[in-house]
């Protein structure tokens, strides 16, 4: 039997061991959440949104607890771990505002005929989480699917597994069934297996391209429906109208959230040859102004990196880059899991850092003279989640929306993921919506009812 372990990345210190699921477990925990339907009546639509509107409050009454969970198994800074919880929430809010809207049966006049168009629950869906936004991945996949009368089977990361029993906690005490939603702890070969067993109807992935290969390849073999929301290599466009100043301080949010460890956060900055050397500069002297350390302490900007295999993979990634002809402008060391914001510039499309997906406090700079080769770079990434477009002439960068190859395109500021928006991206960052309304749809059967006659 395996066993996890969650670590404080900060101190190193071990913070618990948890063992793998007996197979016994896991078979009455599936065979539960088969079991249970959205036509009885104690999960039915009334008690799920009910729900919802618990867990809303359940996360509020708990943000201290739950962010500093947060805080010590992957190190993100505590009030940031605070404002997961409280976006947490407000997701809560939202779906249980807007899903009778979402899920309402749709009456349709044919003349000779009447049809409706009804979402019904496919039945239990697994979800694959991973660890740098261990409540708002969960919450952003589990609340719109169990709306809409599925089940949830969530695999959460191996090093979150505080987050993962808070998690079970929270949606146990909000009301639902017990099989409603249930945490497992798998092994990947395990979750393999599991992805061809038939009571499993869907599967939800957020990870990295290599884990969003192997699921897509089973699930698509067994046909089962998919949403993955993999890496992103995300472009943060200065155009030649923008203000410099304000550009740097959105750039530095853009990229030190949760120390770089975001699939949407901004990695590679095309700056107009007009602005370059002014912006290098105006980002040198905000991100000194960051602190690195320990993330309880209230002066700290930024935390450790979640392990050590990540930390060492960035150093690699700057010193391939490096090599490659980039110049390092600001940090590039750290302590232990710790890394310093950094700066690199004359980055081309040839070296390690813009070619691969980046998951640290790294900047990688680079200009362009007309604005049709910052689309052209920008959009000669793999990845294709998301892109900042930067500047005063907003009509004119409106218009170019449609040119980037992404699943958003965020104008003056930042890309970041929002209940009311769908989230998703396109090439090798993956396919399907969350939330908005197609996050609730994502696993419903659109059911098509026609009725002959007036």
């Amino acid at each position: 039997m395996a066993i996890y372990k969650s670590i404080n990345p900060y101190n190193q210190e071990l913070i618990g061991e948890f063992p793998e699921d007996l197979s016994t477990e896991l078979e009455a925990k599936i065979a539960a959440a088969h079991s249970l339907s959205p036509l009885e009546d104690h999960y039915s639509f009334p008690i799920r949104r009910k729900a919802v509107q618990n867990l809303a409050g359940l996360l509020r009454e708990r943000k201290t607890e739950l962010a500093v969970h947060i805080c010590d198994e992957m190190g993100k800074v505590l009030k940031e771990a605070e404002a997961e919880v409280e976006k947490c929430a407000w997701l809560c809010d939202y779906y249980y505002e807007k899903s009778p809207e979402f899920l309402a049966d749709q009456k349709l006049d044919l003349g000779d005929a009447q049809a409706i168009r009804r979402y019904e629950a496919l039945g239990v869906i697994l979800g694959i989480m991973p660890w740098n936004f261990p409540l708002w991945q969960v919450f952003r996949f589990a609340v719109p699917a169990i709306l809409a009368g599925n089940r949830v089977l969530l695999k959460h990361a191996p090093n979150c597994n505080l987050s993962a029993d808070d998690l079970q906690s929270i949606f146990d005490d909000a009301g639902l069934p017990v099989a409603a939603y249930s945490a497992v702890r798998l092994s990947n070969e395990t979750v393999a297996e599991l992805l061809t067993d038939a009571r499993i109807k869907g599967v939800s992935l957020t990870g990295s391209e290599k884990a969003g290969r192997t699921v897509a390849e089973i699930a698509g073999r067994e046909l089962k429906p998919q949403v993955l929301e993999l890496g992103g290599s995300n472009a943060f466009i200065l155009h030649s109208s923008a203000k410099v100043k304000a550009a740097a301080q959105l750039a530095s949010s853009a990229l030190l959230l949760n120390a770089g460890q975001s699939c949407i956060a901004a990695k590679r900055f095309l700056v107009h040859e007009s602005l370059y050397t002014e912006f290098i500069q105006e980002l040198k002297a905000v991100f000194s102004n960051y602190s690195i350390g320990d993330p309880k302490a209230s002066s700290t900007s930024i935390g450790p990196l979640a392990r050590p295999d990540l930390k060492a993979n960035a150093l690699r990634q700057i010193e391939e880059s490096l090599a490659q002809g980039a110049k390092l402008e600001l940090g590039g060391k750290g302590d232990g899991n710790l890394l310093e914001p950094t700066i690199l510039s004359g980055v081309n499309p040839d070296m390690t850092v813009f070619k691969e997906e980046v998951f640290a406090p790294i900047a990688s700079i680079m200009s362009y003279a007309d604005f049709e080769e910052a689309i052209a770079i920008s959009n000669s990434s793999r990845y294709g989640l998301g892109v900042s477009l930067i500047g005063e002439d907003r009509d004119f960068m409106l218009s170019q929306a449609s040119r980037f190859e992404e699943g958003a395109v965020f104008i003056n500021d930042l890309v970041k993921s929002d209940p009311r928006l769908p989230f998703g991206g396109v090439k090798n960052s993956g396919y399907g919506r969350e939330l908005g309304p197609e996050g609730i749809h994502s696993f419903c059967n659109l059911k098509t009812i026609y009725l002959k006659g007036d």
